[in-house]
């Protein structure tokens, strides 16, 4: 775990608090410790957590408030969600970052301990689910959901990625509990135990299967978009600290909102950041969280997350995770919109950009957008020794994935890029005279 202090003083060093709900009296000239948990390499919360620290914002943001106190802020970075929620509950932490289904266990131990917290603003989100990935070896022969079937599958239990397995391996007809060997393992363990060859299939979050499929150590098998249900990060808080410093709390959730804004200004530059501070390949990161990346990027709390939320209860309930959830008393949406002012409206408005090809050229600060697959074939065979990175929209789902990873099929004149064998499978299947053509040879075809 790494941790961060920023204006120190030395009241500081003589009145150490471990969370800020120890503070005094504004005017008292005391020192408030604000202590957030974040998981820097779940790039989707990175305005709240990775982007958000490297650029400053909430420290500033704490230092024009101007009410008598000295704050520092104490970052402190976990793999997951769940260990943020037990330090949450433990009052240790003040304002923490995870997806979807953690944020429901998060709410329910936090009203089981009688330690309430609330979901205040969103991260990063993908309508259709595409934040989530099944993958496998490289070299394995599964193809489709349904070969996974008395197979080990790692996961982390509780997590959006699991939620996703769930959902999938019900929707294939198989039982989640019985049909499958399921492993419960942090994402770096599932990794490696893919490599291994100890586990069939890993199904995690992001950024661990793009990661695995730009280093070559996976391949797609299940697109999380095929749900079609919107997955999301988003940001909670305690309650009892929400309650005794609402202008802290919406400081953050103000350097939230600048920190979103430089990610959708300079997407290239944030990807960049992200990387070095992670150790992320910076074309990964590009991947999730680029101009036409898989995810999109807003604090507000539209009506859609909300709901996907509410039916996210179901499987956490049937995996004995929790039991029923209050959504509507957990998300509490008062502090971002006193935050964000006027601007929240417009926020709350908010869509994905059109999906688009994309090279990141070698030495560029830019990236080139196409509308087509082939246009962008037709500049990578011109251009083959001087690319960074290309990335494709599944024609079906729309999730972007790298153009060499990608399965591509030949439709009479037009390349199509799919993520996994199975989601270009079934084009094939309705598009008689398509075929499935290498990599090599759809760049050949467009040249």
């Amino acid at each position: 775990m790494r941790r961060t202090t920023v204006a120190l003083s030395a009241t500081a060093l003589l009145l150490p608090l471990s969370a800020c709900g120890g503070s005094a009296e504004a005017g008292s000239g005391s020192t408030v410790t604000v202590t957030v948990g974040y998981q820097s390499k779940t790039i989707n919360t990175v305005t709240a957590g990775t982007l958000l620290r490297s650029l400053g914002y909430f420290e500033k943001q704490l230092n024009s408030l101007h009410d008598g106190h000295t704050y520092k802020v104490d970052w402190q970075d976990y793999a997951t969600g769940a260990p943020i929620t037990a330090q949450m509950t433990a009052g240790k932490i003040d304002i923490g970052s995870m997806g979807d289904f953690p944020l429901l266990l998060n709410a329910a131990r936090g009203k089981q301990l009688d330690r309430p917290t609330h979901l205040v603003s969103a991260t990063g989100y993908n309508l259709r689910g595409g934040l989530n990935t099944i993958v496998t070896a490289p070299d394995s022969s599964l193809t489709s959901l349904k070969d996974l079937k008395d197979k080990k599958v790692s996961t982390s239990i509780g997590s959006a990625a699991d939620g996703t397995l769930v959902r999938a391996l019900q929707r294939a007809g198989i039982d989640p509990d019985k049909g499958i060997s399921k492993l419960n393992q942090q994402p770096a363990v599932g990794a490696s135990a893919l490599s291994a060859g100890s586990v069939d299939a890993l199904s995690q979050f992001v950024a661990w299967p793009g990661l695995l499929a730009f280093q070559g150590k996976a391949k797609a098998l299940y697109d999380g978009a095929r749900l079609n249900l919107p997955t999301f990060h988003g940001v909670t808080a305690r309650e009892d600290f929400a309650r005794q410093h609402p202008a802290v709390l919406e400081a953050f959730l103000k350097a939230q909102a600048q920190a979103t804004d430089y990610l959708n200004g300079h997407p290239v530059t944030a990807a960049e950041k992200v990387a070095e501070a992670t150790g992320l390949p910076a074309e990964v990161v590009y991947l999730y969280n680029g101009a036409h990346g898989i995810a999109t990027f807003s604090p507000a709390l539209t009506p859609r997350l909300v709901s996907a939320l509410k039916q996210d209860v179901s499987v956490l309930k049937s995996a004995k995770l929790t039991g029923d959830i209050d959504v509507d008393s957990f998300v509490d949406d008062q502090y971002v919109k006193k935050a964000l002012g006027t601007s929240y409206a417009k926020r709350l408005a908010t869509s994905p950009p059109p999906a688009a090809s994309e090279v990141w050229p070698r030495g560029s600060e830019k990236t080139l957008s196409y509308k087509s697959p082939e246009q962008l074939l037709a500049y990578l065979a011109a251009h083959q020794s001087g690319i960074r990175a290309a990335y494709v929209p599944d024609s079906t789902t729309g999730t972007l994935w790298f153009a060499d990873k990608a399965v591509w099929v030949a439709d009479g004149d037009r390349l199509l890029p799919f993520v996994t064998p199975a989601t270009a499978k079934d084009y094939l299947s309705a598009h008689g005279g398509a075929r499935t053509v290498s990599y090599r040879e759809a760049l050949e075809r467009a040249s």
